[in-house]
């Protein structure tokens, strides 16, 4: 199992430097709005990911009118405690280390310390474009394949490269055929590596969803889900050579797994316009307990889990459910925040679970 045991934050956000100490594996942090909870769940992303859940630039992310910031986390991984330091330089440089040995390249990093995020705009993954849905179902890939990772780094690399030559194409109104030729070439060659393991992938995580769904809603509500791919149906060589000219017209590739898609479906009709508020919130928690689950089965522990401002999401019996679930069920440190100490520590206590919640002023531990 992995659990972080204590982080260090400087220049990071709200904090201009702080240290925080983790003696349970449920940790809650509690306080007012803009006192720093979501940051600090973050940072611990960046720990995982060495970037910010939010899609921020990391710039955004230094305090103030300051330049740079400074992570470091103390995490215990097989009983084995491993120092894990991401920076970002006043030039914008970002360095990470992991027990100070500085990676080449941060890809080398992903899946040493599973991560699964909750937070109040994931609901933008049921309501929003395809990309948000892509972007979920790699970063949980991502975690266990490194082969995976691999493929989609050298396909949206390569996908970038052709794009560019189309542009500059159509500026100058002459395309190199042959070099076009040799990107489709490897554009293939990664897209389709791709396109297998996310196939292989959804079958099985589709239904654990719906599993997963049926358990938060007591009913099965007609939910559907289903990968759509332009290469279920044809060959991506195939799919290449007949978009060219629309293509070049364009100036960017309108074919490949860059279109994929998680569609959700109620019924016939799609999710997002015929859900309700409740249904939507269960299935967007239906996504993240199959993603910690998928996980925790691949890698054979438990990943972290944070859990930001769930409360105000859900209902009293689901919040219920929900914490047992993930903080007595499974083994998996968990960090949750909250705005209010007594919902929090009223909500706990009748799991019967053992906490930590660090306020404002100060941690509170519950043995």
């Amino acid at each position: 199992m992995i659990e972080v045991e204590k982080i260090t934050l400087t220049q990071f956000r709200n904090y201009g430097y702080s240290e925080f100490s983790f003696t349970q594996k449920i940790v809650c942090f509690c306080g007012l709005n803009g006192s720093g909870k979501t940051n600090l769940l973050d940072a611990i992303h960046y720990l995982c990911f060495s970037k910010s859940y939010f899609s921020k630039p990391d710039a955004q992310s230094s305090h103030k009118n300051l330049k740079g910031f400074r992570i470091e986390g103390s995490i215990r991984k097989d009983a084995q405690l491993q120092k894990v330091v991401c920076v970002l330089r006043e030039t914008n440089r970002k360095e990470l280390s992991l027990d100070d040995e500085p990676y080449k390249k941060f890809s080398a990093h992903i899946g040493k310390f599973p991560c699964v995020f909750v937070a109040p705009d994931d609901i933008e993954v049921i309501t929003g474009g395809s990309e948000l849905r892509r972007n979920f179902i790699d970063t949980i890939i991502s975690q266990f394949n490194p082969f995976y990772l691999q493929s989609l780094i050298n396909y949206k690399k390569i996908l970038e490269e052709r794009n560019g030559l189309l542009k500059t194409a159509a500026e100058k109104r002459y395309i190199d055929h042959t070099l076009l030729d040799i990107l489709d070439a490897q554009l293939v060659k990664n897209g389709e590596a791709v396109y297998v393991e996310r196939k292989l992938f959804l079958e099985d995580f589709i239904p654990l969803v719906i599993a997963e769904y049926e358990n938060i809603a007591k009913d099965d509500d007609n939910i559907k889900l289903n990968y759509y791919s332009q290469l279920n149906n044809n060959p991506f060589p195939a799919l290449l050579a007949e978009s060219r000219q629309k293509d070049l017209y364009s100036e960017r590739t309108n074919c490949g797994i860059h279109k994929d898609d998680l569609e959700l479906f109620m019924g016939e009709n799609p999710l997002k316009s015929m859900a309700s508020q409740g249904q939507r919130k269960s299935i967007l928690f239906a996504l993240k307990l199959a993603e910690y689950e998928v996980i925790q089965k691949k890698k054979r522990f438990a990943p972290l889990l944070l859990l930001d401002d769930v409360f105000e999401k859900l209902d009293a019996d689901r919040m219920k459910n929900l914490l047992n679930k993930v903080c007595i069920e499974n083994n998996g440190q968990v960090f949750i925040t909250d705005t209010h100490f007594s919902r929090l520590n009223e909500a706990l206590v009748q799991i019967n679970a053992k906490f930590q919640i660090i306020e404002l002023t100060g941690p509170k531990t519950n043995e």
